[in-house]
């Protein structure tokens, strides 16, 4: 066997990294089972390449780019990937000796990947369905971009506002219908009577209220008294921010317009203020406000408003060179309650006048109304007249333009004019009068209760007048005591089951409000558990006593009484001063 070179040695190390050995890198065959051809200018013996012949390790790898003596070694894919499909052969060609010099100054030559034709072939064909697929994709993009940005066509338009403008008039129509059947109905209601004939209904009444006024004497949290309708207590309040903007306008000399006092109130109440509430207030206090009509005031820009124009000037009664101050504001606001309250009374007095027995009560003793006079249906206040600018000549009907132009007229077309009135008028048909609703009538005896005789009836009536105007005339402190007295029957109790768990005959007083505090059933402080002892000792001394001793105050009680005996004689006590 022939020696081996040095440079021989070279190549063939430099070879063995990247291609590894072939027997273990070897992946498919020839098919032709043609000899690996060999590189251009690379130095082999012809006896290596016999050698190579024989021994068949001439046979092809598959074909790859080689790799350089810097890059890792690529490792073997692990049994469990997926194995790759065998790529397609690769024809390798000899490097001329022009491509070798071009390949550097090592010297060394590098296998080309020559693909098959077939292969060649399908990759064009599948680049050019990829670009066909893309560029349909970008017509449809474009196609929907146009179709966003176009505006609609005119007529889809034109069709578009024309549906919605029926359908704006349809509603319109909907909404006036009801508003006249709402107006019909309120025309229909028969009108109550009380005392004095009502007011026509105007916008504001007419239409229900809402629960929240309806039912705002049921809602109060405060004990039952001389409540206020809730219309008269907003306007209560329109009252307190007129007063207090007048106010500062007047303490400052400045003239107070009802524009200025218009804005201010709605400011602080969020509400409409009109000149119809100005008379409502004018009409509960006259003596509050000097109102009139004044030209040539300074408008300091107001909208809708000039200087030559009338305005409603508002100036308070007082005295020469006193200021409206809050001692002034606070009397009054309490003048403009009381009249308030005055002017329910008014109903009130006419509402027991109308019930069968009628009920007198004094109103000076009135504590609280009658508990089926509904405080909210009080008819709003009429207001009172407020100052109007002159009147100016002006024609507005042609009425006004004949009375104007009689004067012109020769007598022979006064004539005709006068000839003509009189056929109209003969000729109009007669209007026929609206019958008169029949006068309600009066409340008899119902139906459940025939058979009863009717002194029992009226016993029992006089009785209920009597308890009814009892409750009428109560004042707050004897409420509140019989309110003491309806809970004692149930403390009582309580009470002499502490002490019968204590085992004791005395208890410390704060003990024993501690004990019933937690076992009475309502909440009730120490306090008020403090004062229900102390009355009950009062009304029961032989069975309740407290004694204070020292600096300790005890509660003594006699467990030999009866218990029931002690509840009867606090129910009758209870009875007792209900009757007062």
């Amino acid at each position: 066997m022939a020696q081996l070179r040095v440079t021989d040695f070279f190549a063939q190390n430099k070879k063995g990294p990247a291609g590894g050995s072939l027997s273990a890198k070897r992946r498919k065959v020839q098919a032709d089972g043609a000899p690996e051809p060999l590189e251009a200018g690379r130095p082999e013996k012809k006896e290596q390449q016999q050698e190579k012949e024989e021994t068949g390790l001439g046979l092809l790898e598959p074909p790859r780019t080689p790799l350089g003596s810097s890059c890792p070694q690529p490792s073997q894919p692990s049994s469990s990937r997926k194995r790759r499909r065998p790529e397609p052969e690769a024809e390798l060609t000899p490097v001329s000796a022009q491509g070798r010099r071009r390949l550097g100054a090592k010297g060394t030559a590098r296998k080309t990947l020559v693909m098959p034709a077939e292969e060649k072939g399908e990759a064009e064909v599948v680049s050019k369905e990829k670009l066909a697929e893309l560029s349909g994709r970008l017509a449809k993009i474009r196609a929907l971009a146009q179709k966003v940005t176009l505006p609609a066509s005119s007529s889809e338009a034109d069709g578009d506002i024309k549906s919605r403008l029926k359908r704006a008039r349809l509603l319109e129509s909907k909404i006036s219908k009801r508003k006249e059947a709402e107006k019909e109905k309120v025309r229909n209601l028969p009108q109550l009577q009380l005392g004095k004939s009502n007011p026509e209904p105007t916008a504001e009444t007419s239409a229900k209220a809402p629960a929240f006024q309806r039912f705002h004497n049921l809602a109060q949290d405060v004990p039952p008294g001389l409540t206020l309708p809730y219309k008269y207590k907003v306007l209560a309040e329109m009252f307190r921010s007129m007063d207090t903007i007048v106010g500062m306008l007047f303490n400052r000399s400045e003239t107070v317009t009802f524009a200025k006092v218009k804005q201010g109130i709605q400011d602080m109440m969020r509400r409409q203020f009109e000149e119809r509430n100005l008379g409502q207030i004018k009409a509960v206090y006259p003596a509050s406000y000097i109102m009139r009509q004044e030209k040539n005031i300074p408008t300091f820009g107001t909208p809708g408003q000039k200087r030559g124009d009338y305005q409603l000037t508002i100036e308070p009664v007082l005295e020469a060179g006193e200021k409206l101050s809050a001692l002034h504001l606070m009397q009054r606001r309490k003048i403009f309650g009381r009249n308030l309250v005055n002017i329910v009374k008014g109903h009130h007095k006419a509402f027991l006048a109308s019930l069968n027995p009628p009920m007198v009560v004094p109103e000076d003793k009135l504590t609280r109304w009658h508990p089926r006079f509904n405080v909210d249906d009080v008819p709003d206040i009429v207001p009172a007249e407020v100052p109007q600018p002159p009147q100016v000549d002006k024609i507005t009907t042609a009425q006004e333009v004949l009375a104007k132009a009689r004067s012109l007229m020769t007598p022979k077309m006064e004539k005709a004019l006068a000839n003509l009135a009189l056929r109209t008028a003969e000729t109009s048909p007669s209007v026929p009068e609206s019958p008169r609703p029949p006068p309600p009538a009066p409340a008899g005896t119902p139906s459940s209760l025939k058979g009863v005789s009717q002194s029992l009836l009226e016993r029992v009536r006089a009785k209920e007048v009597q308890k009814l105007q009892a409750l009428m005339v109560r004042n707050p402190q004897q409420e509140r005591r019989l309110d003491m007295l309806s809970r004692l029957p149930e403390m009582a109790r309580v009470l002499r089951n502490v002490f019968v768990a204590e085992k004791k005959q005395a208890l410390p007083l704060e003990v024993a409000c501690q004990q019933m505090m937690a076992s009475y059933r309502s909440l009730m402080t120490f306090g008020e558990t403090e004062k229900h002892l102390r009355l009950l000792s009062e009304l029961l001394p032989g069975w309740v006593s407290v004694v204070p001793i020292r600096q300790e105050t005890y509660i003594k009680l006699d467990k030999s009484v009866d218990l029931n005996v002690v509840t009867e004689r606090l129910a009758a006590r209870a009875k007792e001063e209900e009757r007062l």
